[in-house]
């Protein structure tokens, strides 16, 4: 099979789909690699490192779309990138299509295969292709949340950990899943007050286990959340439903009840953001402010530590591009019931449930596109 990596054109993105490594394992399985010159330099891995793991390097992003038969890559698609899609073509890399029409609706037009690793599962439940930049993301949440707590960055002017003497910062994270977990990891890490809301008992009971006395845990209903949300400095939207649109939990009239300088960070903004306020934000400008308090809300955080996250990512991505190559996308998927639960898009038409109700749009089975 021909395959084929770009070099990622979303703001500040500076992870890549394949690394060198996983460039040598599709090689040495006898498929074609073409990589587009620069791809890696955000990793740096620059073209030379390519070129010895058995890559073609190609001048032009325009001349991989149209030969190869699958495009592995980090973000979704944008418009420039969606009109060069072909009927056939897979394209493998994550999609977010629930709060996103405007890419659904390109990618059912140009009848591509499209695998998204955010809804590919396993034999737990999980979402292992998710899983890895989650767990960055999770934890970049509290970096970016301690920063955005500064003064000159527009918050309340609060050290996470506090100091002898002075009480540490109130962070509340919304969900126990992955990011959740990761997020809370850091802020008890820094010595802050933590609290973790889930509406799972097992999530609880599992956080409650780990963590001790260096975070509480709450059941997330409606009081609760108020009242964690009122009094912290520092919320963490880390919700989740796969494939689908994220929950509205914290409502606009909610924000007028917080201490004016507080933060929210949203890593939920991929799947539309679990705050009413939220909208994406990109590296370049990644805060806005509402009511007084302060939003953080960018889209491809992970793409901020590319190195750490392309080789994570890499890691667990690179097995299904083998399959999918060297059985063919149809014999991978009917081989592997969670690599089929990954198909978003098939031949004009939506494949995944939670997207197809999202976006109100026809669902077509994914069985039918491997019968």
């Amino acid at each position: 099979m021909i395959i084929g990596t770009l070099k990622e054109i979303k703001n500040h993105e500076y992870r890549v789909g394949l690394t060198p490594e996983s460039v040598h394992e599709l090689t040495a399985h006898g498929h074609q690699v073409l990589v587009e010159s620069g791809a890696g330099e955000g990793i740096g891995a620059h073209d030379p490192l390519y070129a010895r793991a058995g890559a073609t390097i190609v001048k032009d992003a325009a001349d991989i779309f149209a030969r190869a038969e699958m495009i592995v890559k980090v973000k979704e698609p944008q418009s420039e990138e969606r009109a060069q899609l072909r009927r056939g073509q897979i394209l493998y890399t994550y999609l977010h299509l629930a709060p996103d029409p405007e890419q659904t609706h390109d990618l059912i037009a140009s009848g591509a295969t499209c695998i998204a690793y955010e809804t590919v599962t396993d034999a737990n439940g999980g979402l292992p292709l998710l899983k890895p930049m989650s767990q960055v993301a999770g934890r970049m949440a509290i970096q970016a949340g301690a920063t955005a707590l500064e003064k000159a960055h527009g918050g309340r002017g609060v050290l996470l950990g506090g100091v002898p003497g002075v009480l540490p910062a109130k962070v509340c994270v919304i969900g126990g899943g992955v990011v959740g977990f990761n997020a809370a990891q850091m802020a008890a890490g820094l010595g802050a007050d933590v609290t973790i809301l889930d509406r799972s008992p097992e999530v609880l009971e599992r956080l409650g286990i780990y963590f001790e006395a260096r975070a509480k845990t709450r059941f997330s209903n409606r009081a609760n959340l108020a009242e964690c949300v009122e009094e912290a400095d520092l919320v963490i939207g880390a919700v989740l439903i796969p494939g689908a649109a994220a929950p509205k939990l914290v409502s606009a009239d909610m924000l007028k009840t917080m201490k004016k300088g507080a933060v929210l960070v949203d890593v939920a903004i991929d799947q539309g953001g679990c705050f009413e306020s939220s909208h994406p934000t990109t590296h370049d400008d990644p805060t806005y402010i509402v009511e007084g308090i302060v939003h953080y809300c960018v889209a491809n955080m992970p793409g901020a530590v590319a190195r750490t996250s392309t080789y994570a990512l890499n890691n667990v991505t690179l097995p299904h591009a083998l399959r999918i190559a060297d059985l063919g996308w149809k014999e991978a998927l009917r081989q592997d019931r969670h690599l089929l639960n990954g198909l978003n898009v098939w031949d004009g038409k939506i494949t995944y449930r939670a997207v197809a109700e999202a976006l109100d749009l026809p669902f077509a089975a994914p069985e039918d596109a491997i019968a």
